[in-house]
């Protein structure tokens, strides 16, 4: 079975608009993928709200839609730049959304996470992680009329990203390794993380780690075959 992988595509910002990436998800089926794992970020900011929606998002969704149809398995792994999906009126895209997603290709065995969160001693990131998603900030963002929202959700999203050790200078491989090494120990061979915008493979105690490159970037799809 064909696994693709996507991961950072930022639509709407940096990945800019939909368009290119909406006609690489109609042509999966024609190569052969029969599971897609989206790596989180899939757009700058995704509010699980229609109230947020743009035309960005419904192109897209309906392409996510359309795969599922054709039998497609879609997992979406949450990054930290998407708030509330699970539960949302995207939620039918998905067979699954959540924080982390486990599978094998070849019998080989995935742990694919987003990344943001795996560096335990970042605190100050982590508390602003759980208080972004949280259930009262989810009640006033639905609460709250749209353009406000929008302003908060990135604002949110900005401070996310000036605590978040990925915008240091250097690759935090030392915690990287540290993670995948406790990870894989729980019965898997690679984990796939995405987030750091980067490609890069280790090999490490128990298996090996792979970075994928942001789509914003490599404007690739990824294949484990």
């Amino acid at each position: 079975m064909s696994t693709a992988l996507i991961a950072d595509a930022h639509l709407s910002g940096l990945g800019g608009p939909a368009g290119p990436l909406v006609e690489q998800l109609r042509a999966l089926p024609d190569q052969g993928c029969r599971r897609l794992v989206l790596m989180g970020d899939l757009f700058q900011a995704w509010v699980g709200f229609q109230s947020f929606e743009t035309g960005d998002v419904r192109a897209v969704v309906a392409a996510l839609r359309d795969l599922r149809a054709q039998g497609i398995r879609i997992d979406y792994v949450e990054g930290n730049r998407d708030f509330f999906l699970a539960g949302s009126p995207y939620a039918d895209a998905f067979d699954l959304v959540a924080l982390e997603t486990s599978f094998e290709v070849g019998s080989v065995r995935y742990l694919a996470v987003h990344g943001d969160g795996l560096n335990d001693q970042d605190w100050k990131y982590r508390f602003w992680r759980w208080l972004s998603k949280s259930a009262p900030v989810r009640l006033a963002v639905r609460a709250t009329p749209r353009a406000l929202a929008n302003r908060m959700v990135h604002s949110t999203e900005r401070r996310l990203s000036q605590t978040n050790f990925k915008h240091r200078a250097a690759l935090p491989e030392a915690a990287i390794r540290a993670y995948a090494e406790r990870r894989l120990a729980e019965g898997h061979d690679v984990l796939l993380l995405g987030h750091f915008h980067e490609p890069r493979v280790w090999k490490v105690k128990g298996g090996e780690v792979r970075l994928l490159d942001a789509w914003f970037r490599s404007r690739e799809v990824e294949w484990l075959r």
